[in-house]
């Protein structure tokens, strides 16, 4: 163990806490929790750790979290591990549990920041295994401004059925097929039984994988991060090394607000669009940005997918998951070509206390025979895939994701259903069918509350050989595993008057990603007219953490916020 000796000002909040004799009390609980006097004179470092059996994205954070603990260790620091929640947008996709999802993104950033703030922590490791408690920690590191390190928990290895890569989303998309009548029950069984193999995130470029790959474009993970296997040495030495990498923060004086520059959220933008990662990660990028004080708005990813193309070949759209893209040297050889080619800036601090081009600076290329990042040359998609739209359907955005296979415009009749639920019973029994707009409505963060994803009717759209005849435009949003002609996070929301909530059944709609548009083909009068016939539904949710949420969020083209 390191027996360094610590300034007052780098232990600047625990000091508080633990130093001079009134604090007696303090320290006497503390020291039932393992503290010896040593202990009082170090920086104390919160492990903040999302473990739990609830999903197999989290179910080994537990022993990554006590590496990290060690890593403070040897670099002279006190680590104290706690935990916050974790919940499975897999498991609960499709029920009313799934409203909870986007709400614990907040509940994980208030816990965080509750258990730093009141216990004194000097500096924090965060670990983060899917999709939201990856943003949580980040808007709680943000707000908290002390030296962190994020550590994605990492990506899970992919399971294999006849031959073949399979993952969340092709028991999804099975759960479709087999009701087209294209697989027995048997196939389907086999499916879901080898579809999750054991630890780690979801496998392709869906939310859990972009976030921590944008994260890793931040800074505010070490290099390479997002790329490790959640099954693997190298995640368990990463983990290590974020211990002592936070105690070299906390003696530069390093913070989340020298690192989460707006430069820095440029970058995260490029690189998802570089990979072709989620939709949620405009949500939780301009969230995260709030919470950082950063200026950040939908105008920036029309800019910064205007200059970067799709680079990647990678599920949903793609053929690869994140296994593969690991297996030729991750993410950090992707940020160097975008580096080189001026379309991220290298001068941003990161959490290795260098700057982006420091750290790219001995990064090796990809192999010369692999085909799972492409050149600039041999593009997947010339411009970015995530497309805001506007128009009189979306007069303040709405977020598409179009990887180029589903052609940039689409023509359809209006399908209209109130609820996820309903919109899924009709796609399976073959109701919803060819040149098709599917409209679910009052999901959004307030109308659901919540703003669920629409992974099983995408899928079952995808299942049913429908993805290039059928569009789906909705308030709520999407899963990083969905794909399709699909437009999400629809503002203003169908619940506060958005123009979503007079659609009628057979309205013509008109979505043009090359003009960036979404419009309801109605006459201004005919649209007045039906607003004045329109009332708001009651919200069913009159207590709870639903209730709060509802009266508390904003809009889904700040962020959906809450604070």
């Amino acid at each position: 163990m390191c027996a360094k000796s610590f300034r007052k000002d780098q232990r600047p909040w625990s000091s508080v806490v633990v130093d001079g004799i009134e604090r007696a009390p303090s320290r006497s609980m503390l020291r039932a929790v393992g503290f010896t006097d040593a202990d009082f004179k170090k920086p104390q470092i919160g492990i903040a750790s999302t473990w739990s059996m609830v999903t197999p994205c989290n179910m080994h954070i537990d022993q990554l979290a006590k590496e990290s603990e060690q890593g403070v260790a040897v670099a002279g620091g006190k680590a104290v591990v706690f935990n916050t929640i974790s919940i499975s947008d897999g498991i609960s996709m499709g029920t009313e549990g799934m409203k909870y999802s986007l709400v614990s993104r907040e509940i994980i950033a208030d816990s965080i920041e509750t258990v730093v703030a009141c216990e004194g922590f000097d500096g924090v490791v965060a670990f983060g295994g899917c999709d939201k408690n990856m943003p949580g920690c980040l808007i709680a590191l943000a707000r908290l401004n002390r030296p962190a390190v994020f550590v994605y928990g990492g990506s899970i290895k992919p399971g294999c059925y006849c031959g073949k890569d399979v993952d969340i989303v092709s028991v999804f998309e099975a759960v479709g097929q087999h009701a087209k009548g294209e697989i027995s029950l048997r196939q389907l069984s086999e499916i879901e039984r080898s579809a999750i193999p054991g630890e780690g995130s979801c496998g392709g470029m869906y939310t859990a994988n972009t976030m921590a790959s944008a994260i890793e474009a931040m800074g505010m993970s070490l290099p390479n991060s997002s790329a490790r296997l959640a099954a693997s040495k190298d995640k368990r030495e990463e983990s290590h090394a974020a211990g002592r990498a936070v105690m070299q923060l906390v003696e530069r004086g390093i913070k989340p607000s020298d690192i989460l520059t707006r430069q820095a959220f440029l970058n995260a933008i490029a690189v998802v669009m570089a990979l072709g990662g989620s939709t949620n990660a405009v949500l939780h990028l301009l969230a995260m940005a709030n919470a950082a004080k950063v200026r950040l708005s939908l105008n920036d990813f029309t800019a910064v997918g205007k200059k970067v193309p799709v680079l990647a070949d990678l599920k949903p759209s793609g053929k690869y998951v994140m296994a593969d893209l690991t297996a030729i040297g991750g993410v950090a050889p992707l940020m160097a070509r975008l580096l080189k080619e001026g379309l991220i800036d290298g001068d941003c601090m990161t959490v290795t206390g260098k700057t982006l081009k420091q750290n790219l600076a001995h990064v090796k290329p990809y192999p010369r025979k692999q085909d799972i990042i492409r050149p600039f040359s041999r593009p997947v998609k010339k411009e970015g895939h995530l497309v805001v739209l506007k128009g009189n359907l979306a007069p303040e955005g709405a977020v598409a994701k179009i990887s180029g296979k589903e052609g940039l415009r689409f023509e359809g009749k209006a399908i209209v259903f109130n609820s996820e639920e309903q919109a899924l019973k009709k796609i399976l029994d073959g109701t919803v069918k060819k040149g098709h707009v599917v409209v679910i409505r009052y999901e959004g963060p307030q109308g659901g509350p919540g703003m669920r994803e629409m992974l099983a009717p995408t899928s079952a759209i995808m299942g049913r050989g429908l993805g290039q005849d059928v569009a789906l435009i909705t308030d709520g949003r999407f899963s990083g595993g969905s794909h399709g002609f699909v437009i999400g996070h629809i503002t203003p929301e169908a619940y506060v008057g958005g123009p979503l909530a007079i659609v009628k059944n057979g309205d013509s709609i008109a979505i043009d990603c090359k003009k960036r548009s979404v419009e309801l083909q109605l006459s201004k009068v005919e649209i007045k007219r039906r607003f004045t016939q329109w009332k708001a539904p009651r919200q069913s949710n009159k207590t709870g953490a639903l209730a709060k949420y509802a009266k508390l969020v904003g809009p889904a083209s700040g962020g959906a916020v809450t604070g």
